[in-house]
C-alpha cells in the first residue's frame, strides 16, 4: 500500500499555569498501513508525534489524541506562558528527515495519480499544500476582549490535490 501525504489545520485552547492559550497548527503527516496490519500516522511537522489504529478514522482520532495531549504536558511543564509558546515552538520546529522526504515523495507520486484515494481517503477533501503553509501561532486567550463564534476552527483533514 502507499504512504498518504495528509495535511491538516487543527486549533484548542489549552490552559496552562495562569494562562489560556490558543493554539493553531497547520502541518503535515503521512499515514500507512504497516505489515502487522495496523494503519500508522507518523509527524512530519511536528515530527514528535505517531499513533496506530485498526482503520484510518481509528488512527486520525489517535493522532489528534497524541497531539492534545502534547500540547497539555507542554503547558503543565510551563510557569508562564512565554515559556508554552517557546516549548510549542521547539516541538513544531523539530525535523525529521526522513519522514519530510517521505511526504514529498508520496505527495509527487499522488501528483502523478500513483496513489488511489478510495475508501476513507475519498472522503477528504482536496487542497493545494502550496496554499496551505506549515504553520502554527500560540495565542494569548485570556487576554482577549471579546470571542465570537468566527474564532472557531474545525479539525481539518485533506489530501494533496492530484495534478
Amino acid at each position: 500500500m502507499p504512504d498518504y501525504p495528509v495535511m491538516f489545520s487543527v486549533r484548542d485552547a489549552i490552559s496552562g499555569h495562569n494562562f489560556l492559550a490558543g493554539v493553531t497548527m497547520s502541518g503535515r503527516v503521512i499515514v500507512r498501513f504497516e505489515d502487522d496490519q495496523k494503519w500508522w500516522i507518523y509527524g512530519v511537522r511536528p515530527s514528535g508525534i505517531s499513533a496506530v489504529g485498526s482503520s484510518p478514522e481509528e488512527v486520525f482520532l489517535r493522532f489528534r489524541e497524541t497531539y492534545k495531549n502534547v500540547l497539555f504536558d507542554l503547558a503543565e511543564d510551563s510557569e508562564k506562558f512565554d515559556d508554552f509558546r517557546k516549548a510549542v515552538e521547539a516541538f513544531y520546529t523539530q525535523v525529521n528527515e526522513a519522514e519530510e522526504e517521505c511526504w514529498e515523495s508520496a505527495f509527487k507520486l499522488m501528483r502523478a495519480g500513483g496513489v488511489p484515494t478510495d475508501g476513507f481517503f475519498s472522503t477528504l477533501p482536496k487542497r493545494d499544500p502550496e496554499e496551505r503553509p506549515t504553520q502554527f501561532t500560540v495565542i494569548r486567550l485570556d487576554q482577549q476582549a471579546r470571542y465570537t463564534p468566527t474564532d472557531n476552527v474545525p479539525d481539518l483533514f485533506a489530501l494533496p490535490v492530484a495534478a
